[in-house]
């Protein structure tokens, strides 16, 4: 059975803003160091328009910011210099976290990660205090407060896991106290929010802490993933994502919209799963996802963060093959994965969204307007181990012009999937530098003509689409 949708050209448009593109997350801060790591955030900057970058650890040992030996601190801000140097000459900028706790400062020994960055409260809250006030005046100093004024300053990342720290609102709301208070003592405009939190806690708590304490807050920040309490202990990433809900997230951004009441919502972390090895990140599984969940945010995020643009990453260990599952947008080689090229086609989309008439199980429509064409957004979507098929789809386009042409750009098994050609190589390790150029080749999204048919003023064109596939139609005249 064919699937039905329509749309009208002449129809009432909503504003629709690329709020996806305001941040996108990175894994640690000395890998923003490398020559590598800088080269494939230039190019997730200049194909997908990311504005903002956040990051763990810039607080932690091996960025060397403050150091001790005995009683005597030494604070060095060159390394944190390097890297805010290289964002602003590329056109981005941080979005902070503050985060994790230098070994001099901290209350205990409690780390995270295979780079050991300490998750223990200050010993000292005040000398907290002093890290941050030098820091963000150091940066003023440097950049000037009108850049500084753009950026965002998150206190500490997901607090209420024990991974993090002790879990206890009480140790977080006091370091988030002497925090905001740093800050803002140097400027009253500089941005910072929390809670920063895991599985979008802690919002009503936070705000109304920071309400009775008389303690500004400029935006709300916290992380959702798909996986997020679902399934039991032990269970693998298929059989999670199995028993969430199809648009999940998007009812979890509703409800903390809601608590934020008129304060911006950054989502500082979410991606298709939380599972740092899960191949399901490398296939048009989760370009679909990516596509789907992002145009059901619209209207209910300011910025949408997705973890991570890069396979650089860090946290346990650093990977050699190719296709691991890595969260990043791009492989260790630079080389595009279907949810790159979900990003890219959706970074080329206009800028006004007119209402699509349809439903169905699976196959989703959205129609987006720009200057020069409109496009409709097709995805063929559904979580693991829930039925999906092949779908025929038939779109109408009222008010459609007589010379109006039609071009298609896919993502599925056999478009813009790099991983695939790598399977079939025999999933070598370690790839020679023309292996590389060559699957960079094949991720590359191709353009092909569509045939339509105008009669009366409505155009109509008609797609097949594959399980877990994304297909644009653009629109010219």
């Amino acid at each position: 059975m064919t699937v039905l949708f329509s749309s009208d050209l002449g129809g009432q448009t909503t504003e629709f803003p690329h709020f996806w593109e305001h941040t996108v997350g990175s894994g640690h801060a000395t890998l923003a160091l490398r020559a590598d790591w800088q080269a494939q955030l230039k190019q997730a900057h200049d194909d997908l328009g990311m504005q903002h970058v956040r990051f763990h650890g810039i607080l932690s040992d091996d960025m060397g910011t403050l150091v001790g030996e005995g009683a005597t601190l030494f604070y060095s801000f060159f390394n944190t210099d390097q890297i805010f140097d290289f964002l602003l000459s590329i056109g981005m900028k941080p979005f902070v976290e503050l985060s994790f706790m230098p070994s001099i400062l901290s209350s205990g020994d409690q780390t995270v990660f295979h780079y050991r960055a300490n998750v223990t409260p200050p010993k000292d809250y005040a000398q907290w205090a002093v890290l941050i006030r030098r820091l963000v005046r150091h940066w003023v100093d440097r950049y000037g407060l009108d850049e500084v004024r753009q950026w965002f300053f998150e206190v500490w990342n997901e607090p209420n896991l024990t991974a993090f720290g002790s879990g206890k609102q009480s140790d977080y709301f006091e370091l988030y106290r002497y925090t905001v208070e740093a800050i803002k003592g140097i400027d009253p405009t500089l941005r910072v929010g929390g809670p920063a939190t895991a599985a979008n806690a802690w919002v009503d708590d936070f705000l109304n802490f920071c309400g009775s304490n008389d303690l500004p807050v400029d935006f709300v920040s916290t992380h959702h993933y798909p996986t997020d309490a679902f399934g039991k202990p032990g269970d693998d990433t298929e059989a999670q994502l199995a028993a969430s809900t199809r648009s999940v997230l998007r009812e979890e951004a509703r409800a903390v919209r809601k608590k934020a009441g008129d304060l911006p919502v950054y989502y500082t972390e979410w991606c298709t799963s939380s599972n740092p090895r899960d191949p399901m990140h490398d296939d048009p599984y989760a370009a679909a996802f990516i596509v789907k969940t992002i145009l059901e945010a619209r209207g209910l995020v300011q910025g949408y963060s997705y973890w991570t643009f890069s396979d650089i990453f860090e946290e346990n260990y650093f990977p050699s093959v190719p296709f691991h599952g890595g969260f990043g947008l791009l492989n260790i080689h630079g080389i595009a994965k279907p949810a790159y090229r979900a990003f890219q086609l959706l970074h080329e989309l206009g800028t006004e969204m007119l209402p699509t008439e349809g439903s169905h199980e699976t196959v989703d429509a959205w129609f987006v307007r720009g200057d020069r064409r409109s496009t409709l957004v097709l995805t063929n979507f559904a979580l693991p181990r829930h039925p999906i098929e092949t779908e025929q789809v038939s779109f109408e386009l009222k008010s459609a012009k007589p010379a109006t042409t039609a071009s298609i750009q896919r993502i599925d098994l056999d478009h813009a999937n790099a991983k695939r050609h790598w399977e079939q190589l025999g999933s070598p390790e370690y790839l020679t530098a023309a292996t590389v150029n060559d699957l960079k080749d094949r991720s590359q999204v191709t353009s092909e003509p569509v045939p339509v048919e105008v009669r009366g003023g409505t155009l109509s064109v008609e797609v097949s689409m594959p399980p877990q596939s994304v297909a644009v139609i653009h629109f010219s005249r």
